[in-house]
């Protein structure tokens, strides 16, 4: 199959981080949690990456307690949380591989 669109240039300027808010309950009270406005990428995706890795162990925990209806259920979400883990830090190893001399 050819492809008939080019791809579209690449962008060198930096994107814009902006603010989020969570953890509102529903809007009962103001947010509890916030991702602040200037952020840079590759630091989110390490602070990603360790949230991750908490979900995993809890879950890694939670699998010798349950039972086996739920352990298949918990063997999933930990297959779901190494793949997000080999994901963000593939792509780490991307930015850290173009940001490096040449």
């Amino acid at each position: 199959m050819v492809k008939t669109v080019s791809n579209p240039p690449l962008t060198t300027q930096p994107r814009k981080r902006i603010y989020t808010a969570f953890g509102c309950c529903n809007g009962n009270h103001p947010p509890l949690f916030s991702v602040c406005e200037g952020i840079e990428l590759e630091d989110a995706l390490v602070h990603l990456s360790l949230q991750i890795q908490c979900a995993k162990d809890t879950t890694a925990q939670a699998c010798e307690r349950a039972d086996e209806q739920f352990k298949t259920l918990l063997i999933a979400a930990q297959q779901s949380l190494e793949m997000s883990t080999v994901l963000i830090d593939t792509v780490l190893d991307g930015m850290e591989a173009n940001a490096a001399p040449e």
